[in-house]
C-alpha cells in the first residue's frame, strides 16, 4: 500500500512541483491550500505525513501543529522562514524536520524516507521492472536471483528507483552517496552506473542526460 502524505502548502506552482514528484516517487499525495482546511481533512482521513507550510491563509501552520500533535502523525515543516527562532520553535513542537523554501526534489524525498522509516512506515520493499530491493536485508534480486552489489552500487541503485524518471546531476549522485567520504571528481560516479547497468541489465533504463547526469526511465 502506498504512503499517504498530505501536502499543505499555499502556493499552487510549489505545491503541485512537491505533489509531481511524490506521484514519481510511488507516494499517494493530497493537497490543500489553506490552514483551515487542512485541519478538517486531517480529522476526517489518515495520513503517515503531512507536509506542513508555516504561512497560510486561515490558521498557520505552527498552530495547526499544536492542533494535531495529539494524532501522532509525523510533520516536515516547509516554509520560507529560516531564522533560528522559528526553526527551533518549529521542532519543540514536535515537528521531525524543517526544511527551508527553496529546496531540491531529490533532498525533500530524501527527508521524507528518513521520517517513514523512523516511524516505522517506510517502504520495506522496492521494485522496479524485474529488480527487487529488499531494503530492511540491504539485497537485490533480478527474477529471483541475487545480485551482488558493492554498498555504493547498492545505494546508487536505491536512489535512482527512488527517483525515477527524474535527471539527477552527477554532483547530486555524488553528495548523496559518497556524502563527505570522497572527494574526487564525478568520473567515480560513471564508473560505477556502469556496474549498476551491467550486473542489473539496465542499459536501456538508465539514461545519460548530456551534460547533466542521469535518469531512470520505466
Amino acid at each position: 500500500m502506498k504512503q499517504k502524505i498530505l501536502i499543505v502548502e499555499d502556493e499552487l506552482a510549489i505545491s503541485r512541483l512537491i505533489k509531481l514528484n511524490l506521484d514519481i516517487a510511488n507516494y499517494d499525495s493530497k493537497e490543500v491550500y489553506d490552514g483551515f482546511e487542512a485541519l478538517h481533512i486531517i480529522e476526517k482521513e489518515k495520513f503517515d505525513l503531512i507536509l506542513l507550510d508555516v504561512m497560510l491563509p486561515s490558521i498557520d501552520g505552527f498552530t495547526i501543529m499544536n492542533k494535531i500533535e495529539h494524532l501522532n502523525i509525523p510533520v516536515i515543516f516547509l516554509t520560507a522562514k529560516d531564522s533560528l527562532f522559528d526553526k527551533v520553535n518549529g521542532l519543540k513542537l514536535g515537528a521531525e524536520d524543517y526544511i527551508v523554501k527553496p529546496f531540491e526534489a531529490m533532498e525533500l524525498l530524501a527527508r521524507i524516507e528518513t521520517v517513514l522509516r523512523r516511524y516505522g512506515k517506510a517502504k520495506e520493499i522496492l521494485e522496479f521492472k524485474d529488480i527487487t530491493v529488499y531494503l530492511k536485508e540491504r539485497i537485490v534480486k533480478k527474477n529471483g536471483q541475487l545480485v551482488e552489489l558493492t554498498l555504493k552500487e547498492y545505494e546508487l541503485l536505491l536512489i535512482l528507483i527512488q527517483n525515477k524518471n527524474i535527471a539527477l546531476t552527477r554532483e547530486m549522485l555524488l553528495e548523496s552517496v559518497w556524502q563527505f567520504d570522497y572527494f574526487g571528481g564525478t568520473r567515480t560516479v560513471d564508473m560505477h552506473i556502469g556496474a549498476v547497468r551491467k550486473k542489473l541489465d539496465l542499459n536501456d533504463n538508465i539514461k545519460t542526460v548530456y551534460k547533466i547526469g542521469y535518469r531512470l526511465e520505466d
